[in-house]
């Protein structure tokens, strides 16, 4: 598509005696010709970085230039570096605005016949930009279903999406880690399509930090996930990547969200594993820790599955077997709304490792009134708290009804 543009604003540029360039929709420089006159410090900015500042790109939107039919004109703004004015042409296909083609005031007046060569060269960069667009989702959507088999259970998908994603180019070899984000939901109830959106819009923007062919982002019905590729990178680079990955993640997830830093949504990460081919059980390491992370509420909005501690074990385990595992003394209190404080009594003297006057302190009470608490418990549970076995059984307990659906 580059040379394609480049090669139209040669030949128009040539044709006016003047320089052309041409944007995408955000105002970022996509083809542009040899400069006849001075330009100003905007244009330089643009060549230069290949995009503008905000204050350009603000400033252009303000001049109405997304809602133009025909030739505009963007009048000088010195103070964001504007110097020249600018007459535009939108880039549009079937009515779909896909860039602007520009020429600049300092080159000299836009007369009736330079106005007609830039509406024609709107109308053949819009051929060319809508040819791209359309090849572009093609291989977007065919990396998608790739990256889907790359992360199913079955294996000789995943051995066929390896070779395929690296020999077509979606993907580098090297090492993998996967992050995944969730939104809250109703319990048995879809996605609503506007978070669904969110995921979409969220994971899109973060791949778009990594270089080409080093980012793969899919969206499923409850989730979305951002497969990262490391060629060369030590475990320490890429740990502390993808968890700056996983904040920008979050960040712009809770802002698509539109509610603020407390916004319900989490972020896992799943450890980094040295081929592409593993891309799978990273992702269901990360799957797992943002699903942790989202029933338990203690672990923060983003997770690692790295330091998910004992509830890397026991997320493994379905709700079923979750319950079965609890001491049915345990279980009974857990079950019984009445008793939520002393189950809270119990959860932090366990998580102060027995320690009563911290636990104490963290609970507000005196020590003498956590001890009769603590009593209460055991009467009502059948377990010891001063034998080892019993207390081990009670925490581990607490962890896994966090993780129970119904008993947390």
């Amino acid at each position: 598509m580059v040379s394609e543009l480049q090669q139209l604003v040669d030949a128009f540029g040539a044709r006016l005696g003047r320089s052309i360039a041409i944007d995408d929709t955000r105002i970022r420089l996509l083809a542009y010709n040899a400069h006849t006159n001075d330009v100003d410090e905007a244009r330089i900015e643009s060549i230069m970085h290949r995009g503008v500042s905000t204050a350009v790109v603000a400033y252009v939107r303000e001049q109405g230039a997304a809602q133009a039919a025909d030739i505009f004109t963007v009048p000088p703004r010195p103070e964001i570096g504007m110097t020249a004015e600018r007459v535009g042409m939108p880039v549009r296909y079937d009515g779909a605005l896909l860039g602007y083609a520009w020429l600049l005031g300092s080159d000299g007046p836009v007369g009736e016949r330079a106005a007609e060569l830039l509406r024609e060269a709107a109308s053949q960069a819009a051929l060319v930009l809508h040819r791209e667009h359309l090849t572009a989702e093609v291989a977007r959507s065919h990396a998608r279903e790739l990256v889907r088999d790359l992360v199913a259970p079955d294996e000789a998908l995943r051995k066929e999406a390896t070779a395929a994603l690296v020999e077509e180019g979606h993907a580098v070899a090297g090492p993998v880690a996967v992050l995944v984000a969730m939104v809250a939901q109703e319990e048995g109830e879809p996605l609503s399509e506007d978070r669904r959106l969110a995921l979409a819009l969220a994971v899109d923007h973060t791949r778009r930090r990594l270089p080409p062919a080093r980012g793969l982002a899919l969206t499923r019905p409850d989730h979305a996930l951002l497969l990262t590729l490391w060629p060369g990178a030590r475990p320490q680079t890429i740990e502390r990547n993808t968890a700056e990955l996983a904040e920008v993640l979050r960040e712009k997830l809770a802002a698509e969200l539109g509610t603020g830093r407390d916004t319900p949504c989490w972020v896992g990460v799943g450890r980094a594993h040295p081929r592409l081919s593993e891309a799978h059980a990273s992702y269901r390491e990360a799957r797992r820790a943002a699903e942790v992370a989202r029933t338990t509420g203690v672990l923060g909005q983003v997770a690692a599955h790295a330091r998910l501690g004992v509830y890397a074990l026991l997320g493994k385990l379905t709700p079923g077997e979750l319950a079965e595992g609890i001491d049915p003394g345990l279980r009974a209190l857990l079950s019984d709304s009445a008793h939520r404080g002393l189950v809270e009594t119990l959860r932090v003297y366990l998580d102060h490792a027995g320690d009563a006057r911290r636990a104490a302190t963290a609970l507000h009470v005196h020590r003498s009134t956590l001890y009769k608490r603590l009593h209460r418990v055991e009467q009502l549970t059948g377990l010891r708290l001063d034998a080892g076995d019993d207390r081990l059984a009670a925490h581990l307990g607490l962890k896994m009804a966090q993780l129970h659906p119904r008993l947390r």
